[in-house]
């Protein structure tokens, strides 16, 4: 392994620990720390599924193959991970019993065991609530030859019991709780603010499922799946088009192979055998954990809690309305006379969806063009696209269709768009359209010309209040030209080769960012001081790396704010002197991206765009990055990123040794987040 380079998985994992420590974290509300416990299982179980797959079918189908940072095989980083994530799983046990503990002391909520329900009336409520509004959802089975092992599905809750007959014959029983599932917290009303969980409700309503045998043991388990699955695994059937494809592999996907198996404590060794066997996994691909496998239930608390003990949760933060823009002036007609910059969740999403309703109903304009990856799931932005194609203006949507765990959504949306006359496309063969852009041609008496709009983050107003991200809107016809031309490849299949002024991927970004980087090497050996800065979610790219270890190794100063994977190490001497990395995970989730070549005050180049420094953004995907073209613009980017650096707080500094420390100094307080949205960004 090259001590500058780390292991993209193990780097992941990493990421997910600093979530995890937010929930230890005390200048983080206590009722939001469940927040973040849910937030680290949820990210844990989509690593398994999409990473651990991909690494799992890489083993048995090319088990030499090495990764290209760490020198590993596929064998040793799923080996390396399932230690690692022994490790925090245990770190998450402990912190989930500490945050339900205080929140216990500070409010008196509690989940208690079954076992511990003493009173009458509660016992009683219990036993009505299991016979009446749970027993009839069960079907509870005994493993024979007649009744083999049931299939598992992802994801959801099961029982697994260890049964002895009255002749002392063991056996295993299970149970499916998944339908018993949709009221997980059952009060107690002999006891206000005293819970039990539907899962351990039935766990001990067991000798009753299976009244033949004694239960000598039981366990809930919960399988996850692979989620490794490519449209390349499949061909179309004669007549099928690509969204019957899609459809077809996420019903394949469903099926595929379990990754990992979780229980809670309960099993002897022969039953944790037994259950390798019939799901055919490793024992290392099995995880007892002391705390609940589905935290889905910590936002039902929230809601019980908030409004009696607000202090226990974050201050309220309202979006402010950009000082860019005018209420009473059109949109388009303000984008015309200057370029209007949006950094969310710090400034309201509504500017932007103002634009897309204007733009549905002006006589002017003539087309809307959308790339579309994920939206919400009522989205306001798609019913804009509608109204645009019901008011008989050319609509023309890209739905990326690919979208990891998103497939559903957009092919739901893709129907509706098209059954309103919106053009959809699919998107290109072995390329995602990732880029966030939006296109609208207005045809006046002056001419034709453009209002582009240029994101870091997707369509979506649920996540445009939880992600930081940014949005550049823009008349520049240098822009809309370029924008237009991505549009004509994209809908002829192909991708643009050549760009003056965006970076477009996957032919014409990583190229023009090593060009640029270049220039700063150049700068360097000259004497002067080159500078550049990157603000993404991942670097994983090895292009880039070298590229960086060369800046770096001419004297070129480097900055890097990346929220996860980071494969490349700072402070390695000889190769990565000059350069610093700095994570910030905080209450919303960092996501825009952002690129700076040259010194502050030499007025450097900014972009902004919707590519990390990963090859899969780089050489596997269509991605757009925008110049920032307004000096105020550009100055406020520089400012926000500034205070990014010095965030003092909510920030951990990547070391040498490959450990991430939480940045500590003696300047005052900067939380980056809640700056910008007490000041002025």
């Amino acid at each position: 392994m090259k001590e500058y380079m780390d292991n993209r998985e193990l780097s992941w994992l990493k990421f997910n620990d600093r979530v995890l420590k937010q929930a230890n974290d005390t200048n983080v509300p206590l009722a939001e720390r469940l927040t973040f416990i849910s937030i680290y299982q949820t990210n844990l179980d989509e690593f398994f599924r999409v990473r651990m797959g991909f690494l799992y079918d890489q083993m048995l189908f090319y088990p030499a193959m090495r990764e290209g940072k760490s020198d590993m095989t596929s064998e040793e980083q799923l080996k390396a991970c399932f230690r690692k994530v022994r490790v925090l799983n245990k770190k998450k046990d402990h912190y989930y019993k500490k945050v339900m503990s205080d929140i216990k002391a500070a409010t008196g909520f509690e989940i208690i065991p079954v076992k511990d329900v003493t009173h009458k009336s509660d016992r009683k409520a219990l036993d009505d609530f299991f016979d009446n509004r749970i027993l009839p959802l069960l079907s509870p089975q005994k493993i024979s030859k007649r009744t083999p092992f049931p299939f598992l599905n992802n994801g959801e809750l099961y029982i697994i019991a260890q049964l002895e007959s009255k002749k002392g014959k063991r056996k295993m029983g299970t149970v499916s709780i998944a339908n018993a599932q949709d009221e997980r917290l059952i009060p107690l009303p002999g006891q206000p603010g005293h819970f039990v969980l539907a899962e351990d409700l039935i766990l001990s309503k067991l000798p009753e499922l299976f009244r033949k045998d004694k239960v000598v043991k039981s366990s809930l388990v919960r399988c996850t799946r692979s989620a490794d699955i490519e449209e390349d695994d499949y061909t179309l059937e004669e007549h099928a088009d690509y969204r019957t494809l899609m459809e077809n592999m996420i019903r394949q996907r469903r099926k595929l192979h379990p990754m990992r198996l979780e229980y809670t404590p309960g099993l002897e060794d022969l039953e944790l055998d037994m259950l390798a066997h019939f799901l055919d996994i490793d024992k290392r691909q099995m995880f007892v954990s002391e705390s609940p496998f589905d935290f889905s239930f910590v936002f039902t608390i929230q809601k019980m809690l908030k409004y009696q003990y607000p202090q226990l949760f974050y201050k309220p933060l309202v979006p402010k309305n950009s000082p860019m823009v005018a209420n009473t002036t059109p949109m388009i007609r303000q984008i015309q006379k200057h370029d209007i910059f949006l950094a969310y969740p710090f400034e309201s999403m509504a500017p932007f969806l103002r634009l897309l309703d204007e733009a549905a109903v002006d006589p002017n304009v003539r087309s809307i063009k959308m790339t579309l990856y994920r939206v919400a799931s009522n989205s306001r932005v798609v019913r804009s696209l509608i109204r645009a194609a019901d008011n008989g203006k050319e609509v023309v949507a890209l739905v990326e269709l690919r979208a990891r765990f998103d497939e559903q959504n957009n092919i739901g949306w893709s129907k509706e768009l098209e059954a309103a006359g919106v053009h959809v496309i699919y998107g290109l063969s072995g390329l995602k359209v990732h880029s966030k852009l939006c296109l609208i041609t207005v045809k006046n008496d002056e001419g034709i010309s453009y209002v582009t709009q240029i994101g870091t983050g997707n369509y979506n107003e649920k996540t445009a209040q939880l992600y930081t991200d940014m949005c550049l809107m823009s008349a520049d016809q240098d822009i809309g030209e370029e924008a237009n031309v991505v549009f004509s490849q994209l809908l002829q299949g192909e991708t643009v080769t050549h760009t003056d002024h965006l970076f477009v991927a996957p032919n014409c970004m990583i190229t023009k960012i090593c060009e640029r980087i270049d220039k700063q090497i150049e700068i360097a050996k000259a004497g002067g001081k080159g500078y550049c800065a990157f603000k993404c979610n991942a670097i994983t790219s090895k292009q880039m790396i070298l590229k960086l270890i060369e800046a770096s190794q001419a004297g070129v100063e480097i900055d890097l704010v990346v929220r996860g994977i980071c494969c490349l190490i700072p402070g390695v001497r000889g190769y990565t002197d000059n350069i610093r990395v700095r994570s910030i995970v905080g209450r919303y989730l960092e996501h825009s991206r952002i690129y700076i070549f040259g010194e502050r005050d030499k007025d450097p180049e900014v972009y902004i765009s919707s590519a990390d420094l990963m090859t899969r953004n780089l050489v596997r995907r269509v991605e757009v990055a925008a110049p920032i073209l307004d000096a105020g613009i550009k100055a406020t980017i520089l400012r926000m990123y500034e205070c990014m650096l010095e965030d003092n707080v909510k920030a951990s500094q990547l070391g040498p040794d490959k450990a991430y420390k939480r940045v500590k100094n003696k300047k005052p307080h900067m939380n980056s987040q809640e700056h910008f949205f007490e000041k002025k960004i």
